[in-house]
């Protein structure tokens, strides 16, 4: 089976569960891992049981998320990878700043969460790092595999004129930005593998949508309704697919998404 030619147009990862995304140049994939960093830390609403020693797989209501704390969006956040630092910017200005690798700096931003939104919390914010001195780093994924999100553009395209309102892609908060595809061409490509730049990713499950996406990036503001608008139009909530990464390698934007061979 072929696929219509296709390119990366984005590549983001998204270092704090439910914050901003980091906009990529290229990336380097490794076999059953995520995006280097992508949900390396998360925010626990009120206390979970997680153990650092032991990480496992915690639904996302366990931890601040867009699905119930659109507020958010509202904010602009960048992670230094190297000194793994997160700044937080709130209406223009930076609200908080600390190394999420030290008591110090995680206190720091649980302090600023309990300052924004405190009507939110279930219990005292804390920050919780998938870091891993040895072996492979934990993901607070929306899913216990460790897996890749691709975004068809064409299909956000097809959700926007359903809508008809403009639909920003980051609403789906995927990894890679496909163009190329036909709308809903994703689908068609369960069970096969997707060579892109010099890695190859098989996909694996269709990313159900939940009301995380009704949610505005750039304004916080809960203003569409695209689960509602998936399932009225197109007869399922689903955007998007996930893969797993089989063959590492090196991925940028404007990469070929190539052929699909069986797996």
């Amino acid at each position: 089976m072929t696929s219509p030619p296709a390119r990366i147009e984005g590549l983001y990862r998204y270092p704090v569960k439910g914050l901003s995304p980091q906009p990529l140049p290229r990336t380097t994939l490794f076999p059953g891992r995520t995006i280097a960093a992508d949900r390396l830390y998360a925010i626990e609403n009120g206390p979970t049981g997680f153990d650092p020693a032991a990480p496992s797989y915690f639904p996302k209501n366990r931890f601040l998320m867009l699905m119930k704390n659109e507020r958010l969006a509202a904010l602009r956040t960048d992670y230094d990878e190297a000194s793994h630092t997160l700044s937080i910017v709130s209406q223009g200005r930076e609200a908080a700043r600390g190394d999420l690798r030290t008591r110090e700096g995680r206190l720091a931003i649980e302090a600023f969460f309990r300052r924004y939104i405190p009507d939110e919390l279930s219990g005292p914010p804390k920050v919780l790092s998938g870091e891993a001195p040895t072996g492979v780093p934990h993901s607070f994924s929306d899913v216990a595999k460790k897996v890749v999100s691709i975004i068809n553009l064409a299909s956000v395209a097809a959700v926007e004129a359903a809508a008809g309102q403009p639909v920003d892609p980051l609403r789906f908060r995927g990894n890679i930005h496909v163009s190329g595809w036909p709308a809903w061409h994703e689908f068609d490509l369960l069970g096969r593998e997707l060579s892109i730049g010099t890695a190859r990713l098989k996909v694996v499950k269709r990313i159900v949508r939940c009301a995380a996406t009704n949610v505005d990036p750039a304004t916080g503001i809960r203003d569409l309704t695209i689960p509602t608008t998936l399932q009225r139009n197109f007869n399922h909530a689903d955007c998007g697919i996930y893969a797993e990464v089989t063959t590492g390698g090196d991925i940028a934007i404007g990469d070929a998404v190539g052929a699909i061979v069986s797996a």
